[in-house]
């Protein structure tokens, strides 16, 4: 399973750059991370595709190592949405949180040397339940769900 650094890495870079899409590696980790960023209105669309394109038919004809995930950028006044995108829980240093510790980051306090959330910011949380398995921070906290804290994105 690829890390989540990597995806944060991908997407913070793309959008210094000011690419239009960014094409990563099909998987239920990074499909999670990008429909949260969708929701949030960091990215304006997620497509299946391949290599080559954005093309949701060919996604079914081809091997699992050419599947990607096309997510368009979204820019305001030529401008990135999405300022930084930094990685939380890291290999060497998993970070957990229980439902009194994610509150307490949503609600602006900090919680185990996390700095809390401010405006137009998310925190991804990885759950242990397998239906909502990919949450922010706020669902998490409505659906009563602790775990792992995965990224911040402002």
């Amino acid at each position: 399973m690829p890390l989540p650094h990597d995806l944060c890495a991908r997407v913070q870079n793309a959008f210094r750059a000011r690419h239009r899409s960014i094409a990563v590696n099909h998987s239920t980790q990074n499909l999670g991370i990008l429909s949260i960023l969708l929701r949030s209105g960091f990215v304006s669309n997620l497509t299946r595709g391949t290599i080559a394109a954005a093309s949701p038919s060919a996604f079914l004809t081809v091997n699992d190592a050419q599947k990607r995930i096309w997510a368009d950028l979204k820019y305001r006044n030529d401008l990135p949405v999405l300022h930084s995108m930094e990685i939380i829980s890291k290999p060497s240093k998993r970070v957990f949180m229980d439902l009194t510790e994610i509150r307490r980051l949503c609600t602006g306090r900090r919680a185990q040397n996390i700095q809390p959330l401010g405006l137009g910011e998310i925190i991804v949380v990885r759950t242990a339940d397998p239906e909502n398995e990919w949450l922010e921070a706020r669902e998490a906290v409505q659906m009563k769900l602790s775990g792992e804290v995965i990224c911040r994105a402002q």
